[in-house]
């Protein structure tokens, strides 16, 4: 009997622990806000954080990887816009790519923000869809105001340029070169921002491979002169250049206009006069 009792001492110790409830720890189990972590809310981007972004998975709890866009999936080609007597005009070709296959003819990629701005995107399609969710939130925004005022084209840039810039520093940033343009009373705006939230104004603006076939064109043929037709006609010349020369572009494209009046965006046509006869494959090679 002396020998069992310290087993019978365990054996009540064991009855007493089982039957005390248990303490309340003051940190809230793993999956308690999964799903606040999942999606939750980001004020600066106007919309949310996936769960992957902020280093969780809402299939794995707190646990899951932390993944990151690594490269652009469906991507558009080059952008270009230029300043003229009245506005801005932009122009883009319709084409998206999944790789290296033309996969999408008609993905629009210009596109009007409130009254006064348009953006043309190259780059991730989805992200620059993410883009157009949260500029057309802040213009819902202000609309729901009804105030009288909306942002201009310039503080439309500056916002784009932040967002770029955090994503960025996150290093996780949207693949997007985004080109802004409006016109506000006698402010004349056209600006570039990219992917690590570079960005500035200029007269002629050319993203992609545009930067180098279409930027020494607008620097032998622009002037601050030019009338609409001028710059229809120098922009659709650039754009049928990048057709012949960027395996990425189509002879499918959209001109975009902003003035005092407002903005236009034109539906997408095709490129007429293409002359493929210097082309090698044309003509047999001595």
């Amino acid at each position: 009997l002396r020998a069992s009792a310290p087993l019978m001492r365990l054996a009540l110790l064991v009855v007493l622990a089982t039957s005390i409830p248990t303490a309340v720890s003051a940190r809230p189990a793993p999956d308690m806000y999964s799903c606040i972590t999942a999606a939750r809310a980001d004020p600066l981007h106007g919309g949310v954080v996936e769960a992957a972004e902020s280093g969780t998975s809402a299939s794995h709890g707190v646990d899951g990887p932390m993944t990151r866009t690594r490269q652009p999936i469906v991507t558009g080609g080059s952008v270009l816009g230029i300043k003229y007597r009245d506005g801005i005009m932009l122009a883009a070709d319709t084409r998206a790519s999944y790789g290296s296959l033309a996969r999408f003819p008609d993905m629009e990629r210009i596109k009007r923000f409130g009254e006064k701005t348009i953006i043309g995107a190259g780059g991730d399609y989805s992200d620059f869809q993410q883009l157009s969710d949260m500029v057309d939130g802040m213009d819902q925004f202000d609309r729901n105001m009804n105030d009288g005022y909306f942002k201009t084209p310039r503080e439309i840039h500056s916002y784009l340029r932040a967002v770029m810039y955090n994503r960025r520093n996150r290093f996780n940033p949207l693949w997007n070169y985004l080109l802004v343009a409006g016109v506000d009373g006698q402010d004349k705006f056209l600006g570039i921002v990219d992917l690590i939230g570079t960005a500035y104004e200029e007269n002629f603006i050319a993203t992609g491979f545009g930067s180098y076939l279409a930027i020494p064109i607008f620097r032998t043929r622009w002037h601050e002169d030019m009338d609409e037709g001028e710059a229809r006609g120098l922009l659709e010349d650039c754009m049928r250049l990048l057709y012949y020369r960027d395996a990425r572009a189509g002879n499918k494209i959209q001109i975009a206009k902003a003035t005092a009046e407002g903005t236009v965006v034109s539906p997408p046509y095709v490129l007429e006069g293409e002359d493929w006869s210097s082309a090698s494959f044309v003509e047999r090679m001595a």
